[in-house]
């Protein structure tokens, strides 16, 4: 066994890390840190001048072609690819090329996002453990509407174009808070560290009806704490941003990159006034939950989707092992052809609206 440093990086520049004895004794090491030893990095293989421009690739070669042939070099007869939809389907876009130029290999690809934002796959790996991340990150953050009156918090959660981990994120820190004592003579209210508003992309703001609700919570309980989705509301920041004239980046994939536009500071800058906030705290546990280890609960789901993804590969076949939505949500290895990016959060499920109606949302 062998991985490629970087991601497809690695796999494009030749850079392997070996899983000797020792890695194969000691894996259940992997399981206490987040994330991958290995690396991994944002590339597309058929961008090819990203790929030129990063260094990876000479001017005039194909990146598929470099990484098909670094593959039959290193004699690989299975690749597993770890990652989200962009992996994924860089995975698919290999198969087919090698597939076309008569490469006999096995690619079998594993959905590891926080994002849960995979179709067909009902859960990604990861997810689980970022949303109860996140929460805990919160249980801190909350804290601070003790340090001013009239406190505005907005936590600001990943999901370019998902609202699920949001969403979830907020269902477990007010499951948490559940559990918690509080002492209403000094303040600590249940309600004060409570969750006032959820901000998912699959959903319309309607910020003047907003601006107004919220303007009365904190006129009734001192501070008003925001979850908000990353990806929410963002064509209206970036309309904004590009009428002002300023240049918005994106990465190889063509998405655009999120920390340039700062959704949680937008987001402040428009309701701090409008709620008579005497303070604003914008606050990201992104890098926090998603670097988490797995829970117990991910860890179930990576073994199990990891041996499955193991026989897959030892049957020759190709494609990306996940919960499959289309087929009852059973283990499946899901054809490349679909698997892409991008799937909605259904702001429709049960639990969700619960929780909006209990939050006064709704």
């Amino acid at each position: 066994m062998m991985g490629y440093l970087y991601g497809y990086k690695g796999l494009l520049t030749g850079r392997t890390i070996s899983f000797d004895a020792d890695a194969v004794t000691h894996a259940e090491i992997l399981y206490e840190y987040g994330g991958s030893p290995i690396g991994n990095s944002r590339v597309k293989l058929t961008n090819a001048e990203d790929c030129v421009k990063k260094g990876y690739i000479n001017n005039g070669e194909d990146p598929l072609k470099v990484a098909a042939d670094q593959l039959v070099k290193d004699e690989v007869n299975i690749l597993h690819t770890i990652g989200g939809d962009d992996t994924n389907t860089s995975a698919g876009d290999l198969v087919k090329y090698l597939s076309i130029n008569g490469y006999d290999l096995t690619v079998v690809g594993l959905p590891k996002t926080v994002d849960n934002d995979v179709f067909p796959i009902q859960q990604t790996l990861g997810a689980w453990t970022a949303a109860e991340q996140g929460a805990i990150f919160f249980e801190n953050v909350a804290n601070e509407n003790t340090t001013s009156s009239r406190q505005l918090i907005i936590h600001e959660v990943m999901g370019r174009n998902c609202g699920w981990l949001t969403a979830a994120t907020a269902m477990e820190y007010r499951r948490r808070l559940d559990d918690r004592k509080f002492l209403p003579s000094l303040l600590i209210t249940k309600d004060r560290w409570d969750v006032d508003a959820v901000y998912i992309p699959e959903m319309d703001i309607d910020l003047p009806k907003e601006m107004k609700r919220l303007k009365k919570r904190m006129d009734e309980k001192d501070s008003v704490n925001i979850f908000l989705s990353e990806g929410a509301g963002i064509d209206s920041i970036v309309l904004e941003m590009e009428t002002r004239g300023a240049k918005i980046k994106r990465d190889a994939f063509g998405h655009i990159q999120l920390d340039d536009i700062n959704p949680g500071k937008w987001f402040a800058k428009q309701f701090a006034k409008e709620i008579v906030a005497d303070k604003v705290l914008v606050q990201k546990s992104g890098y926090f939950a998603r670097s988490a280890k797995p829970n117990k609960k991910d860890l179930g789901l990576i073994f199990q989707t990891a041996d499955f993804a193991v026989q897959c590969a030892m049957d020759g076949k190709s494609g990306v092992v996940g919960l499959d939505e289309n087929k009852n949500n059973q283990l499946t290895c899901i054809e490349f052809e679909r698997i892409k990016g991008g799937k909605p959060f259904n702001p429709q499920t049960e639990w969700f609206q619960i929780m909006m109606k209990e939050i006064g949302q709704q």
